[in-house]
C-alpha cells in the first residue's frame, strides 16, 4: 500500500500536468478553429500564389521581356489579381476586400453631399448614343454588339445618355428637388487598343460616375465645386498626394473640366505645374510653346501623373438633346444644367499601390488594406510553440477593446513554415500591422514583436500596449 501511495504521489502531478497541457491544446484548437470557420486563416484564403516573378512578363505583356509597372508586378506576385484575357482580370478575395472598403470611403463622401446611389444597365442602346452624336464620335473605343433581333448596343464606358434619358422619362424635375445628385459604382468597358499596366489601363474596370442636375448655371457650378471638394476629401482620407489640374473635355464634352492626378513616373499624362502659384494643367490644354504660367508668369515644371478622377461641367449638352427639363419657381420649363464626375475605383486601387509601395512589397492606404492585422504564431514544434496561447489571449483582448477589428485580423496558421518565411509573405501582402509570437513572448512580461509595415518600425510591446495601439486603427 505504501508503494502504491508513493507511486501515486509521483504519477498524480504528472497526470495533472498532462491534463493541463491537453486543456491548453484544446483551447488553442478552438482558437484556430474559430478563425478557420470565419475564413480568417491564411491557409483558407483562395489566392493565386503559384506565379513566379520570371513568368509575369510572358503572361502580361504583348512583347516578351517588356517591362510591367510596379503595381501590376506586385499584385500578380502577391496573387491579388490573375489575368483572364488582355485587359481583364480576376480579382482575388484580398483585392475584393480592398475594393469594397474603397467603395465605402467613396459612398460616405458622395452621400455626405446629398448623392443618391443608383445602378444602371451595362448595356446601352445605340439609339441613345446616336442621339447624342457619340456613337460615331467614340469610334472603336466603344465595345459594340447586336442582339438576336439585330438591335445594336454598347457596353457602357460611361452613362451620360442613359441617365439623362432616365431623367427625361420621369417628366419635369421640380426646382424643389434640386440639386439632384445621382451616382453609381459599376463595371465599365472600353475597347483599349493596347491594354497595359494591369488595373491602370484595362478593358473592364470599376468606376464611380455621378451625374448632377440644377436649375441654373450658377447653381450647377456650386454643385461642381461641392463634388470637387468631396473628391479632395476622398484622396486626403486615403493619404494620397494628388493634384487637381485643368483638363480637356474630350468626347464627353462640356465647357469646363478638371482631372485629379496622382504624380507618378509611370503616369501617361503630362502635367504642367507652376512653381510660383497653384496653377496646374494637363499639357494638352496648354499651347506647346507656352513655358510660363498664364496666371502669374512663373515657370512651368513638367510632371507625369496617373489620372484617377475627372469632372465635367456639361451645361445643357445632354439635357437639351433628351429633353430633360426643370420646372422653375416661375413655372417655366428649361433644360437642366448638368455635370458629370468620374472616379476610377480600380485605378485608384492600383495607383495607390504604385505610388506607396516599395519595389518588393505592397503598401496600401491604411484605410483600405484588405486586413489591418496579421498574427504569426510560432513554428510548430519550436520552443516558443506555447506562445500560441498568448496570441489567442491577445486576439481576445484586441477584439474586446475594438470590436470593429474582429473582421480585420487574419492568422497565418501555416505553422509548418518558419516565422521568417511567413513574415516575408506578410510583408509582400502589405498588412499594416504584423504581430509575431517570437522568442520574447516567453519573457516576463510577455513581449510580442510588432511590425508597422507603413513606417518600417519594429517594436516589442506588451499585450496592453498592443491593445492600446490597435484601438486607434481606423476602418472605413
Amino acid at each position: 500500500m505504501d508503494g502504491l501511495l508513493r507511486r501515486g504521489k509521483t504519477i498524480l502531478p504528472a497526470l495533472k500536468n498532462w491534463i493541463s497541457w491537453c486543456q491548453k491544446q484544446q483551447q488553442c484548437c478552438r482558437f484556430y478553429c474559430d478563425l478557420h470557420a470565419r475564413q480568417k486563416c491564411v491557409s483558407q484564403h483562395f489566392q493565386s500564389m503559384n506565379l513566379r516573378e520570371d513568368s509575369i512578363a510572358s503572361q502580361q505583356t504583348s512583347k516578351p521581356g517588356e517591362l510591367t509597372c510596379k503595381s501590376q508586378r506586385l499584385m500578380l506576385l502577391a496573387g491579388l489579381i490573375y489575368p483572364a484575357s488582355p485587359g481583364c482580370f480576376h480579382y482575388m478575395p484580398y483585392t475584393v476586400r480592398a475594393l469594397e472598403k474603397l467603395i465605402k470611403v467613396i459612398d460616405r463622401e458622395m452621400q455626405a453631399i446629398g448623392g443618391q446611389k443608383v445602378n444602371m444597365p451595362a448595356l446601352s442602346s445605340a439609339e441613345l448614343w446616336r442621339a447624342s452624336g457619340r456613337w460615331e464620335l467614340m469610334g472603336s473605343e466603344l465595345l459594340r454588339l447586336a442582339d438576336r433581333h439585330s438591335q445594336e448596343y454598347c457596353l457602357g464606358p460611361t452613362h451620360e445618355e442613359a441617365i439623362t434619358d432616365l431623367i427625361a422619362s420621369q417628366g419635369h424635375l421640380s426646382y424643389k428637388q434640386l440639386p439632384l445628385l445621382l451616382y453609381q459604382v459599376t463595371r465599365k468597358f472600353r475597347d483599349e487598343p493596347k491594354p497595359r499596366f494591369g488595373l491602370l489601363r484595362g478593358r473592364e474596370f470599376y468606376m464611380k460616375d455621378m451625374y448632377t442636375f440644377d436649375t441654373s448655371k450658377e447653381a450647377a457650378l456650386q454643385t461642381y465645386a461641392l463634388v470637387c471638394n468631396a473628391y479632395c476629401n476622398i484622396f486626403n482620407n486615403l493619404g494620397l498626394r494628388f493634384v487637381k489640374v485643368q483638363a480637356a473635355t474630350g468626347s464627353i464634352g462640356g465647357t469646363m473640366s478638371h482631372e485629379f492626378q496622382l504624380p507618378a513616373d509611370i503616369g501617361e499624362d503630362r502635367l504642367m505645374m507652376c512653381t510660383g502659384c497653384d496653377f496646374a494643367a494637363n499639357e494638352e490644354t496648354i499651347n506647346p510653346d507656352e513655358k510660363n504660367c498664364p496666371v502669374c508668369k512663373g515657370k512651368l515644371a513638367e510632371y507625369k501623373g496617373i489620372e484617377v478622377g475627372h469632372t465635367f461641367f456639361l451645361g445643357t449638352k445632354y439635357s437639351s438633346v433628351f429633353n430633360a427639363t426643370v420646372r422653375t419657381a416661375e413655372n417655366k420649363h428649361i433644360a437642366a444644367e448638368m455635370g458629370c464626375y468620374g472616379l476610377g475605383v480600380t485605378r485608384i486601387l492600383a495607383a495607390s499601390i504604385e505610388v506607396l509601395s516599395t519595389e518588393d512589397a505592397i503598401r496600401w492606404p491604411s484605410l483600405i488594406a484588405p486586413y489591418q492585422v496579421c498574427l504569426i504564431p510560432p513554428k510548430k514544434g519550436s520552443k516558443e510553440e506555447k506562445g500560441a496561447m498568448l496570441l489567442e489571449d491577445l486576439y481576445d483582448c484586441i477584439v474586446e477593446a475594438a470590436p470593429r477589428l474582429k473582421e480585420e485580423i487574419v492568422l497565418d496558421d501555416r505553422t509548418q513554415f518558419t516565422i521568417g518565411k511567413r513574415l516575408k509573405d506578410a510583408n509582400k501582402l502589405g498588412y499594416p500591422y504584423v504581430i509575431i509570437g517570437g522568442k520574447k513572448v516567453l519573457d516576463e512580461p510577455s513581449l510580442f514583436e510588432v511590425c508597422n509595415q507603413n513606417t518600417n518600425e519594429t517594436l516589442f510591446l506588451t499585450k496592453e500596449a498592443i491593445v492600446n495601439l490597435l484601438s486607434k486603427v481606423q476602418t472605413p
